[in-house]
């Protein structure tokens, strides 16, 4: 069988009702102009206490693989290198959160971007569902429950691109498209060849969540000279509600203190954003998207 030029590895954990959207917009019954041929699905379950139906994972399409992880640990990074592992694919996207729905066009014009270089680091920007971050939003009562009818609202998924009338930039996006590379991402995709020179995700990194287990990655891929930094135009990622140890807190309970202690200790330095210059920028913009070209020149964030 010829294999795949994507592999996409997606954690999840405890989030059946995420998983069914999340997957969904992964699909070709979404996704528009590509073939289940082109790109594999590997979902990964985290140590999950209510694992997701491995048959409704697989029945989303010919294409798409299950894989429990029996697990006590709270990070994700185990599972990622796992999934990266597995993969067939010349070239692995990861989606850390498996609560993160998928625009239609993401995967075909993520195909298109790779393109552009022998070393391509790709990254989409991320949302949060809801009037804002949900770190706020849910302070004013937004939770899974309004979620729904929010999504319901705009008919997902008839038109995937909606999704941009009824979200927020996540914080590591604010600067908006043109903004340059994001500090995390939480679609990234870069040649296989390329994650394991990087050696994968730092197994240190053992914060719920990850801690910052994302930005080390853009941070040591930015210290590869040979590496193209492409940040995609009008597609994007976009987090549902589900208890998110760091999206779905308020700010005064953030864990960001200790998500820097740790960096720190494995480091030796404080956390830095890295200094990525000569950004590429690839794609179209549909017009429902363009508010958010570049969003913090106008003071706009959030619908």
């Amino acid at each position: 069988m010829t294999p795949p030029l994507l592999s996409i590895v997606v954690i999840f954990h405890n989030m059946r009702r995420e998983a069914r959207r999340t997957l969904l917009s992964l699909s070709t019954a979404h996704q528009r102009g590509v073939k289940a041929s082109d790109y594999e699905v590997i979902a990964i379950d985290n140590g999950s206490s209510q694992p997701l139906d491995p048959e409704e994972v697989t029945a989303t399409g010919p294409n798409f693989r299950y894989h429990y992880l029996q697990t006590a640990s709270v990070s994700p990074v185990e599972a990622l290198n796992l999934g990266a592992g597995m993969a067939r694919g010349r070239y692995v996207a990861l989606i850390v959160d498996g609560a993160r729905m998928a625009t239609p066009g993401l995967l075909l014009s993520t195909l298109k971007a790779l393109r552009l270089s022998d070393a391509p680091f790709l990254c989409s920007l991320s949302w949060h569902l809801g009037p804002d971050v949900q770190n706020r939003s849910m302070v004013e009562g937004y939770n899974q429950e309004v979620e729904d009818a929010l999504l319901a609202g705009i008919a997902w998924p008839e038109d995937g691109y909606r999704l941009f009338e009824v979200s927020a930039l996540a914080q590591s996006s604010m600067p908006g498209f043109l903004g340059g590379f994001p500090t995390e991402c939480s679609w990234v995709t870069l040649p296989r060849q390329l994650f394991d020179k990087l050696g994968g995700y730092d197994p240190g990194f053992q914060s719920p969540g990850g801690g910052l287990v994302n930005h080390d990655f853009v941070t040591r891929a930015a210290a590869l000279h040979e590496t193209d930094f492409i940040v995609l135009l009008g597609e994007g990622v976009f987090h549902q509600f589900h208890g998110g140890v760091a999206t779905n807190v308020t700010p005064s309970d953030h864990p960001a203190p200790s998500f820097h202690e740790e960096y720190e200790r494995l480091r030796g330095v404080r956390y830095r954003p890295p200094k990525i210059e000569n950004v590429i920028y690839c794609g179209a913009m549909p017009d429902i998207a363009r508010r958010f070209l570049a969003p913090s020149a106008r003071g706009q964030t959030s619908p």
